[in-house]
């Protein structure tokens, strides 16, 4: 299989083998890059989280060197998205002691925001972070993150009483208000971060592939009509894939902020 495991389309079926067409539900799954030489873990989409990884270790150290007073376009590029980043979310919702979680920030933000844009390059044709596992790891780091970051400054049980009991409700009340406290921070908080991104991205993904399959399809119909309709339905699909420029970039700022708002959250004295 090797790299040509990256292209996602593949069919089901004696003709989809065959031509890898028409995509179906085998397009979504993870496919082993080089079985029997790597494991089959080693999958198309794993090796689209490691190229992700590089391409922006390379991009900050590349942007990052030579730095002058007046800043080029190189730098300038790289400023404006370090800024968006430090002083937009962490300074501005996290406030005191921003500056140690700015890198994880980052971080987050660019990896997501380019495994999004895997979604719209012709090679990968496939977000990364359409795969619900992916999603799920990272909302566990950011869980750790700000659980982590709560138990430091306000000791375990002072962490877990801030957490699961707000100030003023009184004792008849505790024992409704701190299960439900316990439910929302601390269990559906990591779940409902991973669901959003996972769906935006899975769900714009599926409505390019129906666009672009079906437009397919029509257009190699004998009938007028079914052409015109598909070669509409293509027309509309570069649209699509615009809207999905700014989902994947909105997705990405949206799980930073929200992580940043629950260590701010984590760290507050008061909830």
């Amino acid at each position: 299989m090797g790299l040509l495991s990256l292209i996602p389309l593949e069919g089901g079926g004696a003709e989809a083998e065959l031509h890898g067409w028409p995509p179906g539900v085998d397009s979504f799954k993870a496919k082993p890059m080089w079985p029997g030489v790597l494991p089959d873990w080693f999958t198309n989409h794993i090796l689209q989280a490691i190229i992700a990884a590089i391409l922006i270790i390379a991009f900050w150290v590349w942007v990052t060197r030579n730095q002058k007073i007046v800043p080029g376009k190189k730098q300038a590029v790289g400023e404006m998205i370090y800024d968006l980043v430090r002083n937009s979310i962490a300074r501005d919702i996290i406030g005191h002691d921003y500056h140690k979680y700015v890198p994880y920030l980052l971080a987050v933000f660019s990896f997501i925001l380019v495994n999004n844009l895997f979604g719209e390059v012709f090679i990968f044709m496939f977000p990364t972070f359409s795969k619900i596992g992916f999603v799920y790891a990272l909302a566990l780091c950011s869980w750790l993150l700000y659980n982590l970051a709560g138990i430091k400054k306000h000791g375990f049980v002072g962490y877990l009483k801030l957490s699961t009991l707000p100030a003023g409700v009184p004792w008849p009340l505790w024992f409704l208000i701190i299960p439900l406290e316990f439910l929302s921070n601390i269990i559906v908080r990591p779940l409902t971060l991973a669901l959003r991104l996972f769906a935006n991205l899975f769900a714009g993904h599926l409505v390019v592939l129906v666009f672009v399959v079906g437009g397919t399809i029509l257009l190699g119909s004998a009938e007028v009509f079914y052409k015109v309709a598909g070669g509409s339905a293509i027309l509309f699909s570069f649209a699509i894939f615009a809207l999905e420029l700014l989902v994947s970039a909105i997705q990405a700022y949206i799980f930073t902020v929200l992580t940043a708002q629950y260590v701010s959250s984590a760290i507050a004295q008061e909830h």
